[in-house]
């Protein structure tokens, strides 16, 4: 009785049945509606016509065009009425006015450093350009006297994390895709209660989707009552609706404008390896302390302005020019962040710059490799140019079908030159790419289509720092505890396994 009665109470039990009764409701018109079949049939092969031509004429991803057509040609009936309800992204006037304010808001904020920008030009055009792009697009710029320390595992981070946020005298932003109750967030939460009773204004944003099965309903009012200030972005609710597609996969710690961490670690128990959940849990993540903590505090601040509606004045937030210390500095520093409501693919671009650019190496991190033909094909002209291209995946998975995705596209890179390797210990977590001993991304960015298409995301471009070398080290060491992946492996691929990828393959960019 206690199980059937835990089951009618869950959120996930709750929020389904209104959606699956809207889905049966959408149905049912539909049947009713196939009594007068030709008439029906004409409005719905019309309706069909129309979402593939808006398709073909969009911007988005070829891969998620075909993902939409394949289903569109195959029930026409139902395909195209499915689309043109829940298949675009396209935002209302009064989202894009806000998007436009939050963003000339940043750009008045975080400014342009010109001469930065220029000494970055003197020692490498391909490295300013890229530095050019990113200030561009995501509206942050370079910096300088920041320190970057690369923290892996994640037991590493979470007593530095702790450390750092005992510190903390003014205030404290987290914003992370998945907190769950346990050793790590309790501590946390333990050092924020503590913070808040000094008078430090400590805000919390967490993803309502990703903390589903993480955190009880309405855990942004427990906060709350606590005196921490917390938002649950873009809450699950019953209605049918793509914006639940757009979640924030953020992960960013902001303490008194000084210092900053990104990554791909969440606050929960298995990015520090507290239980096996699958296996040894790799992961990985960088600290800046210094002026490059500006960006992840605006960036944090655009966010929660947009959530609660409110208008600060963020300069408030800003260290005072008498307390603004020295930091040790050995290279640049630029965070970013990439947002889905508009129609520029900022991570997949920041990575294929890299990766176009790259001369001797490129080694990657990725617990997922769904990759569209433009990242599929960059990977292999730079192994076919004689670049070292290794890539390191999970050998146990979290998801069967997202695994069985990227297991899909091991033959094609193989086959051109591209080292694959399986993390054997377990779960390989961490987000980043690194080419050259020179440039570096470390963020949260997965190669799959969410990350890149569908989410919010941040990351940190680093040139000519300390912490690009330390990437590299890592990364050659883990490389010793993996298992290559070989062609004679792909070949030996059963042919119903291979059929089922292929089928998993098209779909991939809805997963």
């Amino acid at each position: 009785m206690k199980r059937i009665l835990k089951l009618l109470l869950n959120r996930i039990f709750l929020v389904g049945i209104p959606i699956l009764i809207q889905v049966f409701a959408l149905v049912l018109v539909i049947w009713k509606f196939s009594n007068f079949f030709v008439y029906f049939y004409a409005i719905c092969t019309l309706l069909s016509v129309v979402a593939l031509l808006r398709i073909l004429s969009g911007k988005v991803n070829p891969a998620y065009k075909i993902a939409w057509i394949v289903p569109i040609m195959l029930f026409p009936i139902f395909g195209g009425l499915f689309y043109l309800l829940f298949g675009g992204k396209k935002l209302s006037k009064r989202s894009r006015r806000k998007m436009k304010a939050i963003q000339e808001k940043m750009i008045k904020l975080l400014g342009h450093n010109e001469m930065l920008s220029q000494e970055i030009k003197a020692k490498s055009l391909s490295a300013a350009n890229q530095s050019y792009y990113i200030e561009n697009y995501s509206f942050c710029p370079v910096y300088q006297n920041t320190t970057s320390e690369y923290l892996t595992p994640g037991e590493r981070m979470y007593a530095r994390l702790l450390e750092e946020l005992t510190k903390a005298e003014k205030y404290i932003f987290l914003e992370y895709f998945i907190i769950e109750e346990g050793t790590f967030w309790n501590s946390v939460l333990d050092i924020l209660i503590e913070k808040v009773s000094q008078g430090v204004d400590v805000r919390v944003i967490y993803d309502d989707v990703g903390c589903l099965f993480t955190l009880p309903y309405g855990y942004h009012k427990q906060l709350e009552r606590m005196g921490i200030k917390c938002c649950a972005f873009n809450p699950f609710i019953p209605v049918l609706s793509t914006r639940m597609n757009n979640r924030d996969h953020r992960k960013i710690a902001v303490i008194d404008g000084y210092t900053a961490f990104t990554g791909g670690i969440n606050l929960a128990d298995e990015y520090i390896n507290a239980y096996n959940k699958y296996g040894h849990w790799k992961d990985s993540a960088v600290l800046l302390q210094g002026d490059a903590v500006w960006s992840f505090t605006v960036m944090f601040l655009s966010l929660w302005s947009h959530q609660r509606n409110t208008d600060e004045d963020y300069e408030h937030f800003k260290p005072m020019t008498k307390d603004i210390k020295k930091f040790f500095s050995d290279g640049y520093v630029q965070p970013f962040g990439d947002t889905p409501l508009d129609d520029e693919s900022l991570g997949e671009t920041i990575y294929l710059n890299l990766i176009n650019t790259a001369e001797q190496y490129v080694y990657i991190y990725s617990p997922y490799l769904i990759l569209d033909n433009v990242m599929l094909t960059a990977l292999c002209s730079a192994a076919k140019r004689n670049v070292d291209v290794r890539i390191i995946t999970p050998h146990i998975w979290d998801k069967w079908y997202v695994h069985a995705v990227t297991r899909a596209n091991y033959d094609a890179l193989v086959e051109n030159g591209v080292k694959i390797y399986e993390y054997t210990p377990g779960f390989m977590h961490a987000k980043s790419l690194v080419i050259d001993d020179k440039l570096a991304v470390v963020g949260t960015i997965n190669l799959d289509y969410r990350s890149l298409f569908l989410h919010f995301e941040c990351g940190v471009w680093l040139y000519q720092t300390q912490s690009v070398l330390e990437v590299t080290k890592d990364f050659l060491s883990t490389v010793e505890r993996c298992k290559p992946v070989t062609l004679a492996d792909c070949r030996a691929v059963k042919w119903y396994k291979r059929l089922g990828r292929s089928v998993l393959r098209v779909f991939a960019p809805l997963m």
